[in-house]
């Protein structure tokens, strides 16, 4: 059973807002180096600046960053080269967000080619893949649909949200998830996550991994408690 002193590496500490700055981002990483979170998850663009900063303060963790973001309907061309840029600028772990809109209408073979590409040109640097499914758009069958291809797709995660589409992660979402995936592949909750309860009640239902922007005072909050 996950105590409260140990949320912290559960915790990819984001920060994916359009007005997002220098500072928040150099401030994001020292936080993570210093309460000991998993991963930074930022955009594309500051993925350089997290991997310099890492550097500097001589930090493990991982930087991820997101691909197709936030509403997934790039080609997947683009997504793949989106994908190997941040591989060479620093990322170690893939966030992207699904083609929402095929798997609605029915386009299994899509979803599937798109997630596989991202999926092989990550793996073949090294890097982790987590497919955002966007649960807020889904109904329970398709979630667990996109489980499936995700699974037969090779990736390492399925993610819940990215948070800018309404919605965000549930108890029930996780667990449907974790029931509709090979054992394999991880979960991670992200949305809505703002305190250490909800993110202990995530884990308990099956998440590895939790996203959230207020992963220092989720963690403070733990250690007081």
């Amino acid at each position: 059973m996950t105590t409260h002193i140990e949320l912290a590496r559960y915790i990819d500490h984001t920060a994916l807002k359009p007005d997002t700055t220098e500072e928040q981002i150099r401030q994001l990483c020292v936080e993570a180096d210093e309460l000991g979170f998993a991963a930074v998850c930022v955009m594309p663009y500051w993925v350089p600046l997290c991997s310099l900063v890492l550097d500097e303060l001589g930090a493990s963790l991982a930087i991820a960053t997101t691909i197709g973001f936030p509403n997934g309907s790039h080609q997947t061309v683009v997504k793949v080269a989106e994908t190997k840029k941040a591989i060479y600028d620093g990322a170690q772990e893939i966030d992207m967000v699904i083609n929402v809109g095929a798997l609605r209408s029915g386009h299994r073979a899509v979803v599937m080619a798109d997630m596989m590409a991202v999926a092989m040109s990550a793996h073949e640097h090294g890097a982790l893949v987590k497919v955002i499914i966007e649960t807020s758009l889904l109904n329970d069958d398709q979630k667990r649909l996109a489980c499936e291809l995700a699974g037969e797709a090779g990736v390492d995660f399925v993610k819940t949200s990215t948070g800018f589409a309404g919605g965000g992660a549930t108890v029930a979402d996780i667990e449907l998830m974790r029931e509709s995936s090979p054992k394999r592949m991880q979960i991670k909750a992200s949305g809505g996550i703002r305190d250490a309860a909800t993110a202990i009640r995530m884990i308990a239902a099956g998440a590895s991994r939790i996203g959230t922007s207020s992963g220092v005072s989720i963690v403070r909050e733990s250690v007081d408690a």
